[in-house]
């Protein structure tokens, strides 16, 4: 047996604009996203495994777990990479969850890309980047970009085409999950419901928009954010309070000071100042500075 452990880490989006309805029903979006430090720790097992087997523990993990495993992103990876090449045979998957699920985090998606990025370290005839991006565009938006190499970026389309940037200096971020997250499909039938998102070219966005924490917060948008907050008191509440704070912040000389609703929720984040002491599931995470590698056991 050969068994490889990697980080997969969660995702922010300090953008986020949703646009049309492409032909075949999906919604194009504009988003800028950047990894985070917080990460699950996803471990394969190739090469003996008796059969394919998919566990997951960990802090994060809900007390129902994940669901099926035929719904899992991780286990949905592992299929998809050997329908692709052809390889492994039976396998094993380990997630250890410490990213909050379901709520605009990308754990799913970083446990997808974790499984991908271990599996092709492990395989006899690497498919490369551009092999794992295509199959990460199969599992979902948030799949390519942490697939990647890349820290920041901007994507677009189905958040599959990437422009990969140059990471900001690392930052301490405060994440406030909630225990009811929001389901992505609910949140893209509510912003429908309200009338869309952000029209096709109503807002273009520029290099010098990401080339600084301040730069950044003067560009922050989520056009989730307004229908979330209709229907989710948690997630209202506690904008409420990251806004008090980051403007308290920028009152005291931190111009970046931001709070934010990140992917269609419920997770909110703050850069710039402390978590207010009425959120006491605050999560004190950093912007990642690079994509960390992977540990071979075996």
């Amino acid at each position: 047996m050969r068994t490889i452990a990697v980080a997969a880490p969660a995702k922010v989006n300090l953008v986020l604009r949703v646009g049309v309805r492409d032909e075949s029903g999906y919604h194009q979006i504009e988003t800028l996203f950047c990894k985070l430090a917080l990460a699950d720790e996803v471990r394969v097992t190739v090469d003996g495994a008796p059969d394919d087997a998919l566990t997951c523990d960990g802090p994060a993990l809900p007390r129902d777990g994940l669901g099926p495993r035929d719904a899992n992103l991780a286990w949905r990876a592992l299929i998809a990479y050997r329908t692709a090449t052809g390889w492994p045979g039976p396998s094993q998957i380990a997630v250890h969850k410490r990213i909050p699920v379901g709520g605009g985090l990308g754990g799913g998606s970083a446990d997808a890309a974790g499984v991908l990025r271990a599996l092709d370290t492990l395989a006899p005839a690497p498919i490369g980047t551009a092999g794992l991006l295509s199959i990460g565009a199969t599992l979902g938006a948030d799949v390519p970009f942490l697939v990647s190499d890349a820290v920041l970026a901007w994507a677009w389309g189905r958040g599959d085409r990437l422009l990969a940037l140059p990471a900001l200096p690392a930052r301490d971020l405060v994440l406030v999950p909630h225990a009811e997250g929001v389901h992505t499909a609910s949140a893209y039938r509510w912003l429908a419901e309200a009338g869309g998102g952000t029209a096709r070219g109503a807002r273009g966005y520029a290099l010098d928009d990401v080339t600084s924490w301040s730069a950044v917060a003067r560009a922050a948008h989520n056009d989730f954010t307004a229908v979330v907050r209709a229907r989710h008191t948690g997630v209202n509440g506690t904008l409420a309070a990251l806004e008090a704070a980051a403007a308290a912040a920028r009152a005291a000389g931190v111009a970046d000071a931001f709070a934010l609703m990140s992917g269609s929720g419920a997770t909110c984040l703050l850069v710039g100042a402390d978590a207010p002491a009425e959120l006491p599931q605050a999560v004190r995470t950093r912007s990642a500075e690079g994509v960390v590698g992977a540990s071979r056991d075996s």
